[in-house]
């Protein structure tokens, strides 16, 4: 079966880039004369929030040690059975 052609997405790659362009342009008008021109300020950059993952999967740790206990059982029984049967 045939790969997807990548022409579509460089299409509307082109298209997407060609309208930040015009609105840009849109954005950028001068002023008149007499007016003093803006200052930019830029944005405020907010550091993410950062979450106590401890309080969010509080019910993690005792599943792993439950998986822990009987993955540790089983291969002991295995062990037992193949010392028994082989």
């Amino acid at each position: 079966m045939a790969k997807k052609s990548r022409r579509a997405k460089a299409k509307h790659r082109a298209r997407m880039a060609n309208k930040t362009q015009e609105g840009r342009s849109q954005q950028l008008e001068p002023l008149p004369a007499g007016v003093p021109s803006p200052t930019r300020i830029p944005p405020k950059v907010q550091p993410p929030k950062v979450q106590d993952l401890t309080s969010r999967y509080q019910h993690v740790i005792p599943e792993v040690k439950r998986i822990g206990i009987i993955a540790g059982a089983i291969i002991l029984v295995l062990i037992i059975l193949s010392f028994v049967l082989g």
